[in-house]
């Protein structure tokens, strides 16, 4: 075994060991910095959470990525300059976003700019998108270097914010930042991009050392600067692939991002065009947050002499993985087909549509209710 592979053996465990130090510190000092921390605010619409906690776990997720980078970089030469360039343009919005976990005063806009300005230093640093699988649209973009910045600024930018929209339930946004890094590590194994491959499976090595923490109890959250780190990493990953391997379709670098893009957008439409309020208005309406109220709560608040269980939100989670594996699967397996992968955009989108109308309406499926206590629930 060479000192590449020894390298990369041990420290995927390394990396998420670090995460899970990082949080556990984070939960074990809660009491000295809770009241500067700690999501307390159990009254805004979209809270599904009954205790506070620490809003600060993106530390631990960017420490395990640290250390991926000071284990796994020697061992490769791209990585000594292809790493450090992700880490400094993802710093303008992990620390916004981290701002926002402490003060809770920094507006979405705000953290929407520092994601646009995220995206431009990598793409002054890296290079941005240059070919969407649409003649005329990658001559632009080869031609014009200004309208590939703007493309990439709203892209990655755009992405980067998505991820935080989903971060509402314990174990969501973190599980699907994993299966999204793995699908990227995959696709990069099979086109040989051996960076790409150790950034995406460090990324989803320190994300599953924070999950110990956040799933299923929510002992810490991912928070602003946790979901805008991540977010913002797993676009850039999937734009540099794309960028730097030929053979996989840009239509990969949606179909892997597009649960969160798909809540966003459906959300904007949602609030500007049905309800008829601005499209940045937080509400709880979002499809996780429909599941937990007419899925899993909705099973144990029938008979209220019993309160709800401690892991009442955590149950909501893996409804959501799985409708993720959907888009994620195909994609994953047919990354150089556009075909599938649009196909496979499409068969997610229906799938999110009809469950969003039927829990929408209370119609929600009966063979969606827990097993072991659907039966005893009517359906309204």
């Amino acid at each position: 075994m060479n000192a590449s592979n020894l390298s990369a053996t041990f420290g995927w465990p390394i990396i998420g060991i670090v995460a899970f130090m990082v949080g556990g510190l984070i939960v074990v000092s809660e009491r000295w910095h809770g009241r500067l921390t700690g999501d307390t605010d159990m009254h805004k619409p979209q809270a599904m959470h009954a205790h506070a906690a620490p809003r600060v776990g993106g530390l631990a997720v960017v420490a395990g990525s640290l250390a991926g980078l000071l284990v796994l970089g020697p061992s490769n030469m791209t990585l000594t300059w292809l790493w450090p360039a992700l880490f400094v343009s993802a710093m303008p919005v992990f620390v916004a976003g981290l701002l926002e976990d402490i003060t809770k005063d920094i507006g979405s806009g705000k953290r929407l700019l520092a994601a646009f300005i995220s995206a431009a230093i990598a793409w002054w640093l890296l290079g941005g998108v240059s070919r969407v699988g649409l003649s005329w649209a990658d001559s632009l973009l080869s031609a014009w270097p200004i309208i590939s910045l703007l493309f990439t600024m709203v892209a990655v930018g755009g992405c980067t914010h998505a991820l935080n929209i989903i971060d509402g339930m314990n174990g969501l946004a973190g599980m699907i930042a994993t299966l999204m890094a793995v699908s990227l590590a995959l696709v990069a194994w099979q086109v040989q991009d051996m960076p790409i491959f150790l950034i995406a499976t460090a990324l989803a090595s320190a994300t599953l050392g924070f999950l110990v923490w956040n799933f299923p109890f929510g002992r810490v959250f991912l928070g602003d600067g946790g979901a805008y780190f991540v977010g913002f990493m797993l676009a850039e990953l999937a734009v540099q692939l794309v960028v730097r391997n030929p053979g996989v379709s840009p239509f990969y670098a949606l179909a892997v991002l597009f649960y969160p893009v798909f809540e966003t957008l459906f959300s904007i439409w949602r609030r500007k065009f049905k309800r008829g309020v601005p499209v940045d208005q937080p509400d709880a309406l979002h499809l996780h947050q429909l599941v937990f109220r007419r899925l899993v709560r909705v099973t144990f608040s029938r008979d209220r002499r019993h309160a709800l269980p401690a892991l009442c939100n955590a149950m909501t989670s893996p409804y959501l993985w799985a409708l993720a594996l959907i888009g994620l699967v195909p994609a994953t397996l047919w990354w150089d087909n556009a075909w599938i992968l649009c196909l496979s955009m499409g068969a997610f989108a229906a799938v999110y549509i009809w469950l969003y109308i039927r829990l929408a309406t209370w119609r929600r499926p009966r063979w969606l209710l827990l097993p072991s206590l659907g039966r005893g629930v009517r359906r309204d």
